[in-house]
């Protein structure tokens, strides 16, 4: 039954431990993390203290945060400087020299030069039966890609019907397979030098987009926060990754019950293309403790806009470890230290369920919709969790 697994005891769905210790080297060596315990802990307590100890050091010259007597830490706002002259030129020169070119002339240019329609088929896998499906895929790509839908795209399109769209995307189209074809895109993509200008493909930021639906849809939801003031709309959520070279890495729709942190790292290991970004920033939403802690074992840095600093706990590397110029963040002297032999106990169980996410025995999704659910007594807890132990 579908859903029936957010009910069951994910537990139960965990790789034995003889197959985590299997697996273990393997994965770390591929995420660049200590494969023992006492490595781990050793590299986690190293990272941290590196990291303060530069932080205090670059205090002085640091000219944007304030720390005051009590510790409360604050940003001056930053404003951006104007873009120069040339920047300004260059735009104007891309604009006259690059042609406008239609969704559809895209489309077909591009499933021409990289054949991404065909990875669509119908389910038997055979050959599709349709007279020109280049033309057909394309247009069903166009129909559904800006939301027209096969009505509405039939009635503006010529020798195309309703009909022929909406039989072609229920029997031809899938989720996996347009998953795939995304990828040859996005490899596509990645191929000429240009876009090493932007950037190097390892940073990618995620977001989500409210997206307007029918009522009578069981992915459906009311939402105050996306109807607008006074409203209450119908709407799943579109979450994007975008990459540094400024194309769609992968999007995923959720429902807006949900926060959009439970599903950031699922995006991120089922996302097909040969990028593998390292670096992850996202807004408020992407803000939540056990993101952070599923994020470093996968090897993700996940960067996102931080709510509510100020109230947050800083921890020392060390009870004996004092500093210069920040030391005022820590609170009192000897108090909030991570207890990294904790952590050190508990590496393999964190590891093994780490690995079983990697394997596929249980989504990433499922895992941290149970480990964000916070309820009376136990919310006030969530402050006394490091959140980064390097931050």
């Amino acid at each position: 039954m579908a859903g029936a697994d957010s009910y069951a005891s994910w537990a139960g769905q965990l790789i034995s431990p003889a197959r985590a210790a299997e697996l273990l080297p393997g994965f770390c060596a591929e995420v660049g993390l200590p494969a023992t315990a006492g490595e781990f802990r050793e590299a986690l307590q190293g990272k941290l203290a590196a990291q303060c100890a530069a932080t205090d050091a670059g205090y002085p010259d640091n000219a944007d945060l304030v720390i005051d007597d009590e510790g409360r830490p604050s940003l001056k706002t930053h404003r951006a400087p104007r873009p120069a002259e040339t920047s300004l030129a260059l735009e104007a020169a891309l604009r006259e020299r690059m042609p406008e070119r239609t969704l559809l002339g895209i489309l077909a240019r591009t499933a021409h030069w990289l054949d991404w329609h065909h990875r669509f088929s119908p389910a038997s896998g055979s050959d599709p039966k349709l007279s020109g499906p280049l033309f057909r895929y394309v247009l069903t790509t166009f129909c559904y890609g800006t939301n027209m839908g096969p009505a509405q795209a039939a009635r503006h399109i010529r020798s195309i019907t309703a009909h022929e769209l909406s039989v072609t995307a229920r029997r031809h189209v899938t989720v996996e397979k347009l998953n795939k074809a995304i990828a040859d895109v996005v490899d596509a993509f990645t191929e000429p030098g240009l876009i090493k200008a932007w950037g190097d493909g390892s940073v990618v930021a995620a977001d989500g987009t409210q997206v307007d639906t029918f009522i009578d849809n069981l992915l459906a939801e009311t939402s105050i926060r996306y109807g607008g003031t006074g409203g209450i709309g119908y709407y799943y959520i579109s979450y994007y990754y975008i990459s540094d070279t400024y194309i769609a890495l992968f999007s995923k729709f959720i429902p807006v019950g949900v926060r959009e942190a439970v599903y950031l790292i699922q995006g991120l290991l089922e996302q097909q293309s040969k990028m593998r970004p390292s670096t992850v920033h996202t807004d408020t939403q992407g803000q939540a403790l056990p993101v952070y802690a599923l994020a470093h074992l996968f090897g993700f840095d996940l960067m996102p806009r931080v709510r509510n600093w100020k109230d947050l706990t800083f921890y020392r590397p060390a009870a004996e470890v004092r500093y210069r110029h920040i030391d005022a963040l820590f609170g009192e002297p000897g108090r909030n230290v991570i207890d990294w032999q904790l952590i050190e106990a508990h590496h393999a169980d964190v590891m093994r369920v780490v690995l079983s996410v990697h394997e596929g025995k249980i989504s990433s999704a499922t895992l941290l919709r149970r480990l964000s659910t916070y309820s009376g007594p136990r919310g006030t807890t969530e402050r006394k969790v490091p959140a980064r132990s390097d931050r």
